[in-house]
């Protein structure tokens, strides 16, 4: 694999402890290369700015300024930088919060290491990923937040393939995955969801996720 091919990372935390567990993690993955750290959100915008790091780790409780604050401000400046938070909280309020400041993804700071090189190598792919404990929480939010109903004329406006693809997306499944189940080209599949996200009036993988898990097209069990 040629240097282009791997995906630059930049981890961002103000343990020194948490940094070096992550980069001894990273270091054998031969598509993985991380070329920044930061210890607090105001040195990560600045250096998300002059490196450009394809992924950024994120924690969000720091001094100086919040992994949250840090995200929204690094989305504005850098949309193309993807963010996926790096923590020890799990709960509702911030996750919402992560999705709303841009964030790809919520990764459990006691999850494994494989499971950490599946969630960037996810937000690598422009995925959404989302922690199989917050994905249940999210929805159980939303379920209990909308009303019978809600939203579903712009539901009813998508295709039989459109909704299968809607479902597929929510329970998790990547744009190789969904053409591996339907037996379709990934092409066809990113058409289909770009679709999806114009007849919903979406504008990202965070929104269309969200929608889908709110609307109750995959079970708690999912």
């Amino acid at each position: 694999m040629s240097q282009t091919d791997k995906i630059r990372l930049m981890i961002v935390d103000d343990h020194t402890i948490v940094r070096q567990g992550v980069r001894a993690l990273l270091e054998d993955q031969p598509d993985i290369e991380m070329v920044a750290e930061a210890v607090d959100g105001a040195e990560a915008v600045q250096k998300a700015k002059d490196i450009q790091p394809d992924i950024i780790l994120m924690d969000i409780t720091m001094p100086v300024l919040n992994g949250l604050e840090a995200t929204r401000r690094i989305k504005q400046q850098s949309p193309q930088i993807k963010v996926l938070v790096l923590t020890m909280h799990e709960s509702d309020e911030y996750f919402f919060e992560i999705l709303k400041v841009g964030a790809s993804g919520y990764f459990i700071k006691g999850g494994s290491a494989s499971e950490l090189v599946s969630a960037i190598h996810a937000v690598a792919r422009g995925d959404v990923f989302l922690y199989p404990t917050m994905a249940k929480k999210l929805m159980t939010d939303y379920l209990h937040r909308i009303g019978a109903g809600q939203g579903r004329e712009s539901y009813d406006g998508l295709t039989n393939r459109e909704r299968e693809i809607l479902k597929l997306i929510a329970e998790g499944n990547t744009n190789q995955e969904i053409a591996d189940l339907l037996k379709l080209s990934v092409t066809t599949v990113q058409t289909h969801r770009a679709h999806v996200m114009a007849k919903l009036g979406l504008h990202s993988p965070a929104e269309l996720i969200k929608y889908a898990l709110r609307q109750g097209f995959i079970t708690l069990d999912s």
